[in-house]
């Protein structure tokens, strides 16, 4: 017996619960990488998974209960009440005493989450049909985001998450995001990041996030948005703050926008 559940274990939790990035048989989060996401992780597996076993035992045992208590064989004359004024304000008022209790520290994060502290740097994601645009509106840098080929992957890039622009970001630092789009709805999403916010035509949503380890994390487009839905993935790649640096010197170059070079060519000119 105890070496199934070690097979079962390693299997099943080892390799998918504890997951940086989406892995095969993966059953619960990936792992935080930033506090907000570990909030996150913490109300589910402290306070809403305890609430939902202990109402899915207690529904099962009431469901046993009266499958035997009340089976016809031991009730040749079933009673012919109709209600009961206690049970019925019981389950009236538990229930809303679980939520109460699941919603203040909901409340907690959400409101963690929509408060953003000052930035260390600011990035302005667009979604186009269908792949991601990235603006550095304080570094002259902008650049889209396509999602790379089954067939041009590398054996360390995992499929439908791995793009040619990565966005870079220093560990430890407050990003704040801004999320539109140019088209269609689409919804910019990083797991391990605790991240999700709508892209909308014509409005400018904000998030942030500060990353705790270096790495590359992976997120996908969470809204419906059209036939290549699941092909516009989101790769954010932490990296120390002079790795970081040293990006934004030959992003500065590679990916500087043709308005703002253009206008600075010609002043210089004069």
């Amino acid at each position: 017996m105890s070496k199934f559940l070690f097979i079962f274990s390693s299997i099943f939790i080892s390799q998918a619960v504890f997951a940086d990035q989406p892995k095969d048989w993966q059953l619960g989060f990936q792992n935080p990488a930033s506090d907000g996401m570990r909030d996150i992780v913490n109300f589910h597996n402290n306070l809403l998974l305890p609430i939902i076993i202990a109402i899915s035992v207690f529904v099962l045992f009431l469901m046993l209960y009266a499958c035997v208590r009340f089976r016809a064989s031991a009730n040749p004359n079933p009673s012919k009440r109709t209600h009961n004024v206690t049970v019925e304000i019981l389950w009236t008022l538990i229930p809303c005493l679980i939520l109460i209790v699941m919603a203040v520290p909901s409340f907690k994060i959400l409101y963690k989450q929509d408060t953003i502290p000052k930035a260390d740097l600011t990035i302005k994601a667009v979604g186009y049909q269908w792949y991601w645009g990235y603006e550095y509106p304080d570094e002259n840098i902008i650049f889209d985001s396509y999602m790379i080929e089954e067939k041009d992957l590398r054996a360390d890039q995992p499929r439908l998450l791995t793009v040619d622009n990565e966005v870079v970001v220093p560990v430890n630092k407050v990003v704040k995001v801004l999320i539109t789009a140019n088209d269609v709805l689409h919804a910019w999403a990083l797991p391990s990041f605790g991240v999700k916010r709508d892209a909308v035509p014509g409005r400018i949503n904000e998030t942030w996030f500060q990353a705790e380890k270096v790495g590359t994390y992976y997120g996908q487009c969470s809204e419906l948005c059209g036939i290549k839905h699941a092909f516009m993935p989101i790769t954010v790649k932490v990296v120390s703050d002079e790795d970081y640096e040293e990006w934004l010197s030959e992003a500065r170059v590679k990916f500087a926008k043709e308005e703002i070079e253009n206008d600075e060519l010609k002043l210089a000119s004069k």
